[in-house]
């Protein structure tokens, strides 16, 4: 996996959680646990693609390797694709693409997604979780995958994806932030038109399926929290403070 990079998207603009990158959780920058726990995962070179000064300086600051983007690009994927594209000039092998605002993401769920793109069984592959059936089935912030049959502790087929789920389908998990790409569907996925449930669910990987992709889901036994409002800050410093005590 000498030839994976792992790159995170992050901006300061985020419109329920503005400046997100930067609250501190432990006295330490969101970015910076994310970014952490990517370089510990030890499945290549890490880097942070932002359009935002502060966050190339926070990088910068722990010796952290932080790569200046354009400020209007409309998905992540777009942005990890500028430094895929100028920065690395196209080199890597596997990209992943982790999303900064899961500060407690495993490192070793980093790795075994890298793992799995190693095999070249797929487009893309990605992870998820077991939902909680008490708070997640219509909360919007938690996306849901309904995958091709139960896990079996081996990566499934993604059929579908979406923020609200009414009827208790069967095969449904908690999706979490993280892509594996290989060269070649990178290069075919950002070539594609934005689909229309896409837009409609604002979820970008649904333009893979509509497109023909192919998206492989791994199970993993506890899901990071996303962190995307006031109160899932506050849970997220509970959590990781409570971990350090």
């Amino acid at each position: 996996m000498n030839n994976t990079a792992i790159i995170i998207p992050s901006r300061l603009s985020a419109q329920r959680l503005p400046n997100k990158p930067l609250k501190l959780i432990n006295n330490k920058e969101m970015i910076v646990h994310v970014y952490e726990a990517a370089v510990k995962s030890n499945v290549g070179e890490v880097f942070v693609a932002t359009p935002d000064e502060k966050i190339i300086e926070t990088i910068n600051k722990i010796g952290g390797k932080a790569i200046i983007t354009s400020d209007s690009h409309k998905t992540g994927t777009d942005r990890i694709f500028e430094v895929f594209s100028n920065s690395l000039k196209e080199k890597p092998e596997t990209i992943i693409n982790l999303q900064g605002d899961m500060p407690n993401i495993s490192s070793d769920a980093i790795a075994g997604l890298a793992e799995y793109m190693s095999k070249d069984k797929c487009d893309i592959a990605t992870l998820a979780s077991d939902l909680n059936p008490e708070t997640d089935y219509e909360n919007p912030n938690v996306v849901k995958v309904t995958i091709s049959e139960d896990f079996s502790g081996k990566f499934k087929n993604a059929l579908d994806f979406f923020r609200i789920d009414k009827s208790l389908k069967k095969n449904v998990y908690h999706h979490i932030g993280i892509y594996g790409f290989t060269n070649d569907s990178l290069l075919r996925y950002v070539k594609l038109k934005r689909s229309k449930l896409e837009l409609e669910r604002k979820l970008e990987q649904l333009r893979a399926l509509e497109n023909g992709m192919s998206i492989h889901v791994g199970y993993i036994k506890s899901p990071p929290l996303s962190v995307d409002t006031e109160d899932d800050l506050i849970k997220i410093k509970q959590l990781i403070e409570n971990e350090k005590k």
